[in-house]
């Protein structure tokens, strides 16, 4: 009994894992960012995006807990090397992401009580520390994720009914977009890194291989866990978009970004709270609902990047274990100095808006390489054993999604200096 309770709890903690890694501060600044800047043709962003990750989620899911070898493994298995690369890119990105991930949390206690985001930055990054030091950690984890997930989704949901977004606008928009592919790319790419590239995309995945929910026989307890996940990211991604497109269409002209820009747009009765610190998102829930709202958003953002910063530094330090035996041996004190350095950097950089878009779309590049490592790996019986046999539609889509990531990838590039 208690075997099978901490297994349920670890396929619940997998999927939360995954879905509020995807779901960080990274992705409410990109959120409010682009929302403002293409209206209700972001639904089709996000549409692109939600299809995109459920087929890597899949894929990558499922080859992983059906070999019980992490990402890798699988890639050093297939090419001597090729894992430590993969291991080495995805760390990196973690890196960026994590430390991008520390500033959230401080825009997230800025928004909340006020905190300067230097101490901001410093608290964000020992409350995560704080979990790690537990011999529990995995399971506290698994929990945290979890409580901190669903208090995303509620107050996003109070905050979307206050703003009462055109519904009707944003469903035509989702499927047939005003703006032009030109536009939406940029968006694509830098969505599609924040919410499935480099350590996203394992996230769940290394956390099932690591409470032994692997093999033949676990395979649809997998896929369950894989959906929950996706569809908790996806109702996040919508319910988010809902609210500051409620903001965008109420106030048109707003610049999200540069409040300042805003006077005789916004009536100073909606903009008394602002404390002149760069944080679209919070800023699109102070104008469309108030001063309390506000409040809400520091909370919103901050459980993202609590998770993000959780997720990020478990992932990425369960990428490093294959440099050396010391480092699985010593996995927590590893977590524990990932975040260190991560929440070091980001004091001194500061800039988490930006950074946190940056990030986003640099793990972007990614995705094509972790997908296609697993693509190929699901084919191999070497890695995957005989009588394994991988759904041809999904393969077939996961080629699909390797060929668009990478296209939007490299015909994007040269337009992020637009983003900023």
């Amino acid at each position: 009994m208690d075997n099978k309770k901490t297994n349920r709890a670890a396929l619940i903690g997998a999927a939360f894992l995954m879905a509020t890694s995807a779901i960080g501060p990274g992705f409410l600044t990109q959120t409010a960012t682009f929302t403002g800047s293409l209206g209700s043709s972001f639904g089709f962003v996000i549409l692109i995006s939600l299809i995109m990750s459920a087929i890597a989620q899949l894929n990558i899911w499922r080859v992983l807990c059906y070999s019980g070898k992490r990402g890798q493994d699988v890639a050093n298995e297939l090419l001597k090397g090729l894992g430590y690369f993969l291991a080495a890119l995805i760390a990196l990105g973690g890196l960026a992401f994590n430390i991008a991930n520390v500033g959230g949390g401080a825009l997230g206690f800025n928004a909340l009580f006020g905190i300067p985001d230097k101490i901001g930055c410093v608290i964000a990054g020992l409350l995560a520390i704080v979990i790690f030091l537990s011999k529990q950690a995995k399971s506290i984890v698994d929990q945290v994720v979890k409580y901190l997930g669903a208090i995303m989704i509620v107050v996003i949901l109070v905050v979307m009914f206050i703003t009462q977004p055109p519904v009707g606008d944003a469903v035509r928009n989702t499927f047939v977009p005003s703006a032009s592919m030109n536009s939406l790319f940029p968006a694509i790419l830098t969505l599609l890194g924040g919410t499935v590239g480099g350590y996203i995309t394992f996230a769940g995945a290394h956390r099932l291989i690591d409470a032994g929910v692997t093999g033949e026989e676990r395979l649809r307890e997998v896929n369950r866990s894989s959906v929950m996940g996706i569809v908790i990211a996806a109702v996040v991604r919508i319910l988010l978009f809902l609210a500051i497109l409620g903001v965008v269409v109420k106030f048109a002209g707003i610049n999200l970004s540069t409040p300042a820009e805003n006077a005789g747009i916004v009536s100073e009765a909606y903009s008394t709270g602002y404390n002149g610190i760069s944080n679209p998102a919070a800023y699109a829930f102070l104008v469309g609902a108030g001063n309390i709202a506000y409040r809400f958003a520091g909370l919103v953002i901050l459980c993202a990047a609590l998770t993000s910063i959780i997720g990020a530094a478990y992932t990425s330090v369960s990428f490093l274990k294959t440099f050396h035996p010391s480092i699985e041996k010593n996995e927590n004190w590893w977590i524990i100095g990932f975040i260190a350095v991560s929440t070091l950097i980001m004091t001194i950089l500061g800039g988490a808006a930006k950074l946190l878009v940056l990030a986003g779309a640099v793990n972007g590049l990614i995705l094509p390489i972790s997908l296609g490592v697993c693509l190929v790996a699901a084919k191999n019986k070497r890695i995957m054993g005989e009588d394994y046999r991988h759904p041809t539609w999904l393969f077939v889509l996961g080629i699909i999604v390797v060929l668009v990531a990478a296209y939007v990838g490299v015909t994007s590039l040269g337009n992020l200096a637009n983003l900023f």
